[in-house]
């Protein structure tokens, strides 16, 4: 064999052992890859068992620990903001809390970059978000977040009431200071035009896409009695604003009472349902009688 041969066939030796060792590297990080999942999934589980026992910062750790074995495990982050939604105190603006909400929205918000292909997890996020946003008062947030639930998922009810809640929230507080300026109980008609004319415009929109959501929702789920009751109230918004139109203010007090009869009416049937599956007599509210 010449020198060039042997300088050949060196090379093509060193080659072959590079590339097995390339190969075996290969394979090591493939089983730490295997063995970070298995870990992560263990720590997920953990997570889980601490989060029922309402171990919510033991959840946190396993959770974060799971998301950093394995960063592709969606359901880490998922839940992981859900452990800290558990531990937002609604309204509270201590620093803690605030870190707890941080944290709830970061996760979901990184759900929705990460894993876009995935609908499900998407939905989940959206609906998190949303519902945290309300909880915090963030209600343009809140209804943002609702809007995109319904165009990812049209058939659920709950994303069309959701919007509603808000609508009633955001027209029902300046309704009512308004009225208590003026020294109104609680059956006076709302009489000064002026004051009027202003909630109309200030609330009317709102009112009027509530009402469309509430008989949306409804529309989806015929016993849907929550939509039902906030119908009835989102009648009563638009009612007290009509107040120019005696007609109209009475027709939509029409509506809010025949909506708190057919509540009253979905509620009994639930109860009595229950009460056929269980043998547990319940109230109205779903509580279980003496």
């Amino acid at each position: 064999m010449n020198r060039n041969a042997e300088y050949a066939h060196a090379g093509a030796r060193t080659l072959i052992g590079k590339t097995l060792l390339a190969l075996a590297a290969l394979a090591m990080l493939a089983g730490l890859s295997g063995c970070n999942k298995l870990s992560a999934r263990n720590q997920l589980n953990k997570g889980v068992q601490a989060y029922k026992a309402s171990k919510f910062e033991s959840a946190v750790q396993f959770f974060q620990k799971a998301k950093e074995l394995d960063p592709e495990l969606t359901v880490a982050k998922l839940y992981l903001a859900t452990a800290c939604v558990a531990q937002y105190v609604p309204g509270g603006d201590s620093p803690d809390n605030t870190r707890w909400a941080d944290c709830a929205i970061e996760e979901y918000k990184r759900v929705l970059e990460e894993d876009k292909g995935n609908k499900n997890t998407v939905i989940l996020a959206t609906k998190g978000l949303a519902s945290l946003y309300f909880n915090m008062k963030k209600f343009e947030e809140a209804k943002e977040y609702n809007r995109k639930a319904i165009d990812l998922d049209p058939n659920d009810p709950e994303n069309y009431y959701s919007v509603a809640v808000i609508d009633w929230t955001q027209t029902y507080v300046p309704r009512m200071e308004k009225r208590g300026e003026l020294g109104l109980k609680v059956t006076e008609p709302l009489k000064d035009k002026k004051v009027c004319a202003e909630l109309r415009t200030l609330n009317m929109e709102k009112v009027e896409e509530g009402i469309t959501m509430l008989q949306k929702a409804i529309d989806l789920r015929k016993d849907y009695d929550d939509a039902m009751a906030y119908l009835n109230l989102m009648y009563r918004e638009r009612a007290d604003i009509q107040c120019d139109d005696p007609a109209a203010r009475d027709a939509d007090l029409k509506l809010a009472d025949e909506m708190v009869a057919k509540t009253m009416e979905v509620k009994k049937m639930k109860a009595e349902k229950a009460k056929e599956q269980t043998g547990i007599v319940l109230d109205e509210q779903g509580k279980p009688t003496q």
